[in-house]
C-alpha cells in the first residue's frame, strides 16, 4: 500500500533492508517524513530516526480528533484510496545452515507464479521479494536476529494468502 500512497501523493518511497539500522540512515539521507518497518515501528521527521510508539500513537490520536473518525473509518478511507484491501501474513521457519547455499536454492527456483498470480519482478534489497501482478508481493528473507527464515506476503486476494506463503516455502526449499 505504501507504494500506491506514494504515487497518489507524489511522495517518494524508499525501500531498505529490514530494521532501523537501515531505515534511519535512509531517513536522514532523504529527509523523509516517516520511516517504518514490518514490525510496526515508525519514526518521524523532526524526531530521533528510531521507532517511537508513543509519538506514533499521539499522531494517530491527533488524526482521529482532526478528522472526527474512528480507526475503522480511517482504515475504510485508506482502502478506498489504494483501491481496496490488502491482506498480509507471514510464516517463520526455523533455519540452521549456510545462508549462501539457501540463497542459491532460492535463485535457482524463481517462480513464474505464486498462489496462481504472475510474478512480474524480483527485488533483492533484503532477501528475495517477488512482486506480483496484483500489486502484491512475497518476500523470503533471513531474520537478522534469530535463526529463522521468514516468508511474508501482501496481496489483494485474501483467498490466495496461504497459497502464496506455501509457494514461498517451496521456493526456499523448506517444503
Amino acid at each position: 500500500m505504501l507504494n500506491k500512497l506514494g504515487e497518489l501523493y507524489n511522495v517518494p518511497v524508499h525501500e531498505t533492508g529490514v530494521g532501523f539500522k537501515f531505515v534511519a540512515p535512509k531517513m536522514t539521507e532523504t529527509n523523509a517524513l516517516i520511516g517504518g518497518e514490518e514490525s510496526g515501528g515508525y519514526a518521524f521527521r523532526g524526531n530521533v530516526p528510531e521507532r517511537d510508539g508513543i509519538l506514533a500513537g499521539l499522531y494517530m490520536l491527533d488524526f482521529m480528533v482532526k478528522t472526527g473518525k474512528k480507526p475503522t473509518e480511517l482504515l475504510k478511507d485508506l482502502f478506498e484510496k489504494v483501491g481496496g484491501e490488502y491482506f498480509y501474513d507471514r510464516i517463520d521457519s526455523p533455519f540452521s545452515g549456510d545462508h549462501e547455499s539457501r540463497k542459491k536454492i532460492i535463485r535457482d527456483n524463481y517462480p513464474a507464479t505464486l498462489g496462481g498470480l504472475k510474478v512480474t519482478e524480483v527485488v533483492t534489497v533484503d532477501g528475495f521479494q517477488f512482486k506480483m501482478e496484483d500489486g502484491g508481493w512475497m518476500l523470503i528473507r533471513f531474520s537478522g536476529t534469530e535463526p529463522i527464515l521468514r516468508v511474508y506476503t501482501e496481496t489483494r486476494h485474501k483467498d490466495k494468502v496461504k497459497a502464496i506463503l506455501e509457494d514461498g516455502l517451496k521456493v526456499a526449499g523448506i517444503k
